[in-house]
């Protein structure tokens, strides 16, 4: 029947497009998503399988895997991809939005991890792709919350990828630069708060996100890096989508401390 792939958060952008992307290349995809019902484009595509699955609820998340392995017979490689950002200065934030940031991007990975696992482990065989950003290896201002889980996910994934070649499962990592993608509606908790201190640090922040002259790649790219990670069959762990990640993580990897809060600082300024 061929092989298939689970991906989470595939109802727009990065998880959407990547679905597409795999189906074209002749795999089985099963498509995961709070809301299936809404969708209006994969599930007219042969070969794809629309599940809900919430990262929040775990037997979304079994229920999800078990009707996948029901309809292709075996999974071979799961996309974490499902998740958002809150941007904000850490005192505006409500308790509750953080544990929500929190429970999405990382907890919310691990029980999708842990369920996938003992499949995985029954085949010795599988891929493990966790949907990371350059916001796990360097941060922005106002990002606390977000890079915290980021760099959370390149550990957890850096870690597990020593248990799972044990058993015969790789484990990549996808470190997306700036993507145009809908992260900065419905994907995207912006809290900005009321305290003056931080206004002018929220202005120029945001006035350097909107700067038409950003660096932006389509959702697509980050589909074939993805596409890339699964099927290369290397044991290479980090894999960058787009031309902005490679320059600002080399530059991040180059500089001392010091010398990149000069850089971000003046990007601030401009």
């Amino acid at each position: 029947m061929g092989k298939t792939i689970l991906i989470t958060g595939a109802s727009s952008g990065i998880g959407k497009a990547t679905a597409i992307h795999f189906q074209q290349q002749g795999w089985n995809v099963i498509a995961t998503m709070r809301s299936p019902e809404k969708d209006t484009e994969l599930q007219a595509l042969e070969h794809v399988q629309l599940e809900r699955l919430d990262v929040l609820d775990l037997a979304s998340i079994n229920e999800a895997i078990q009707n996948g392995i029901q309809k292709f017979g075996k999974i071979d490689a799961i996309i974490n991809n499902a998740g958002y950002g809150a941007y904000g200065p850490l005192e505006s934030f409500p308790r509750e939005n953080i544990i929500k940031q929190f429970n999405t991007n990382v907890i919310g990975l691990m029980d999708v991890t842990r369920a996938i696992i003992p499949h995985f482990r029954t085949n010795k065989s599988g891929v493990i792709v966790n949907i990371s950003s350059i916001g796990g290896q360097m941060t922005f201002a106002l990002g606390s919350l977000y890079h915290g889980t980021k760099f959370a996910v390149e550990g957890i994934s850096e870690s597990l990828h020593y248990e799972m070649a044990t058993i015969g499962v790789k484990v990549k990592i996808v470190e997306p630069g700036f993507i145009a993608t809908d992260f900065g509606g419905r994907s995207f908790d912006f809290q900005a708060g009321e305290i003056s201190d931080y206004q002018p640090l929220i202005g120029a922040l945001m006035k350097q996100w909107q700067n038409p002259d950003n660096t932006v790649s389509p959702p697509g790219l980050v589909a074939e890096v993805i596409y890339e990670a699964v099927t290369d069959g290397k044991n290479q762990l980090r894999y960058r989508a787009g031309d902005d990640a490679n320059f600002l993580l080399d530059s991040r990897k180059k500089m001392t401390d010091e010398e990149f809060f000069a850089m971000m600082d003046k990007e601030l300024k401009k």
